[in-house]
């Protein structure tokens, strides 16, 4: 495993990136309403990225083992979409629905990587609590990120929070180290034993990212070589912030 400190100067770079990023993620997310595409929202965060100068991250991005390169810029899954989903103009979010939206930033050579999950208009009590406590499971998480804890420390406390309130954690897919590339070291999943893993040290820069389900823990890969769904149907909330570990608490770079 190979760890990558930040240097000062790529920290200020990574600062900007991720201010970028967390404006360009707002502004898609004002867009979500019943009707709307999810192609007309990848093309909304595409455009805003490049009218900044910078480049969108996932575009044409192969991950290790993946069929093809990613053909967007802006991952959109809905409801029982886990995670990276692809945008198309007939992908229509409807009331009810939830969405993620998960974006990724290329700012002078370096990247940051962010998700939030939004309602379509109305949603249900259950839905809305689901957002609502996947969001604070990253918050959960983050509380653990500093120089001197374990990667194990991060894990637990997600995986603590989730099984307190009886929901499904995503376990075949993790945060990871961000910055000269999309997924650097170290693997960080949102379930584990404390004082286990890789020791956090100041300087680093990683993606946190649960992803809960409201039934099982169990999801299965669409055909397509990217969609994840959960395995029974049920829907799914997914929150990510790139962070930067100090020696004190950790700084979020994507608010």
């Amino acid at each position: 495993m190979s760890i990558i400190i930040k240097t000062k100067e790529e920290i200020e770079i990574l600062r900007e990136g991720g201010r970028r990023l967390g404006e360009v993620l707002r502004k898609t997310a004002e867009k979500v309403a019943p009707g709307i595409s999810a192609k007309e929202l990848n093309d909304f965060a595409e455009s805003l990225i490049r009218q900044a100068g910078d480049e969108p991250a996932f575009l044409n991005y192969k991950p290790e083992g993946a069929p093809y390169p990613y053909p967007a810029s802006l991952c959109v899954s809905i409801n029982n979409e886990v995670v990276h989903g692809i945008p198309s103009a007939e992908k229509i979010l409807k009331e009810g629905d939830i969405v993620s939206l998960d974006l990724g930033l290329k700012h002078k050579g370096l990247f940051t990587d962010s998700a939030i999950t939004v309602p379509v208009a109305k949603i249900t009590r259950n839905a809305q609590k689901l957002l609502n406590d996947t969001k604070e499971a990253l918050m959960v998480g983050i509380a653990e990120a500093r120089a001197g804890q374990r990667v194990g420390d991060i894990s637990h406390a997600i995986e603590e929070f989730i099984n307190k309130k009886k929901y499904g954690i995503v376990r075949e897919l993790s945060g990871h180290g961000v910055g000269r590339a999309i997924h650097e070291d170290p693997y960080i999943p949102n379930f584990g034993r404390k004082s286990t893993g890789e020791m956090l040290k100041e300087g680093m820069v990683v993606a946190l990212e649960p992803m809960v389900n409201l039934g099982g823990d169990d999801v299965v890969f669409d055909s397509d070589g990217y969609t994840v769904r959960t395995a029974d149907a049920s829907i799914s909330a997914h929150f990510e912030h790139t962070i930067l570990i100090t020696q004190g608490d950790p700084e979020i770079l994507t608010f």
